[in-house]
């Protein structure tokens, strides 16, 4: 597996770059997928229930700023 959780979901390496680029963050919340699984149900950051709590330091950091409001 090349990880991914889904294959059409991001590599999980890439995440953070992800998270910090406003114009894919919001396509997932539009489309209502999972950055990641591809499940719907995604809150601001463009993740699910499932996958955000598996989240590293970093990268809750970055999710955070998007549930807060603001794009990081």
């Amino acid at each position: 597996m090349d990880g991914r959780l889904h294959p059409e979901g991001i590599k999980r390496d890439q995440l953070t770059f992800v998270l910090s680029r406003e114009d894919l963050v919001r396509t997932a919340v539009r489309i209502d997928r999972c950055l990641l699984c591809r499940n719907t149900g995604v809150n601001e950051a463009g993740l699910c229930l499932v996958c955000w709590p598996t989240l590293s330091a970093a990268e809750q950091s970055l999710a955070d700023r998007w549930t807060m409001g603001a794009p990081s």
